[in-house]
């Protein structure tokens, strides 16, 4: 399923099955679940994506052919590929362990080919081992909603009272780990959501309510997954002084002015900008051991286009997940 041009449906192709390159493996696609960048660079939210990309950047496969170089993967192994699909390895940030910032970053399912269809070449230091507790389509939403959240996670700090603002595939994984870890979780939905709210509760949430809403109790730190800018100072004015309100998304609508007074008393703002391989590693080894259960719902591959309709309007519960 390719994107013809931004804000318009996605369209089946028949392509040549492609050979890997120097460093490249081919793997066959298994699942790859629906994500709301993929929704972004659908809609035209995400600036020049590739001439006819093919989205898709939560892929669960097995590898068949390898390009000359690669021996850290075999034929037959199933792994992960994520969001970040190539680094150039010299820039100071891919030096410094932060090759998530690297400015010639290249990213599957955007300016590289993604999972929406039935093979994928991938660079294969971004291809991870999948545990073998996962069926594909549960192991699929670990590889953005998980990996993301994991490091908003990381970035919220240590308190133990978090805010989960828009409770969608991310969120549902997130709150899994977070009550693995001691934490109380604060769910914020669309207003008038009953079915979210309800889902957050079921999921162990000690509070959920309307984003609109303020928590009964103050809040440790804030992680938005709802790509709304307006949460940001209802956020703010929900935590604590000291607090820290994490922004996950790759893409947010403006964020309004807002009083000096709610971010003062050293609340922090900060953003979480793709992952790093050790957030990969680190993450696929604890998920098994929570255990984190992805909540997930299958479409065939020729109704991605439903499947993003259904993610942006609201009507899911978890994370979509195509089929090939």
């Amino acid at each position: 399923m390719e994107l013809i041009a931004p804000g318009d449906p996605l369209r089946a192709a028949d392509r040549p099955r492609p050979d890997p390159g120097p460093g490249e493996v081919l793997i066959k696609v298994h699942a790859c679940a629906v994500c709301r960048t993929d929704l972004h660079v659908v809609d035209g939210d995400l600036p020049d994506p590739k001439p006819h990309v093919v989205p898709g950047h939560e892929v669960v496969g097995t590898v068949e052919t390898l390009g000359s170089g690669v021996t850290e993967l075999e034929t037959g192994q199933r792994v992960g590929v994520p969001w970040l699909g190539w680094t150039c390895g010299e820039c100071r940030y891919c030096r410094d362990g932060q090759e998530n910032l690297c400015p010639d970053a290249r990213f599957n399912g955007y300016t590289l080919d993604g999972g929406y269809g039935e093979y994928l070449v991938a660079d294969a230091r971004y291809c991870f081992p999948i545990p073998d507790f996962y069926s594909d389509e549960e192991a699929a939403p670990l590889l953005c909603a998980g990996l993301i959240g994991y490091r908003c996670l990381r970035m919220a700090g240590e308190g133990r009272r978090l805010g989960l603002y828009g409770f969608g595939a991310a969120a549902h994984i997130l709150i899994q780990v977070s009550l693995w870890q001691g934490r109380e979780i604060y769910g914020f939905v669309r207003p008038g959501d009953d079915a979210a709210r309800e889902f957050a509760f079921s999921l162990g949430a000690k509070w959920a309510g309307d984003s609109t809403e303020a928590p009964p109790e103050e809040l440790d730190a804030a992680i938005l997954f709802a790509p709304v800018g307006d949460l940001v100072p209802r956020a703010l004015k929900a935590v604590r002084p000291g607090g820290t309100v994490v922004c996950g998304g790759i893409h947010m609508s403006d964020i309004p002015c807002f009083p000096y007074d709610i971010l003062w008393r050293e609340k922090k703002i900060v953003s979480v900008a793709n992952l790093t391989r050790q957030d990969a590693l680190e993450f696929l080894e604890l998920a098994p051991k929570v255990p984190v259960r992805s909540s997930v719902r299958t479409y065939p591959l020729d109704d991605a286009n439903m499947a993003l309709s259904d993610l942006r309007n609201g009507r899911l519960q978890g994370a979509a997940v195509l089929l090939p």
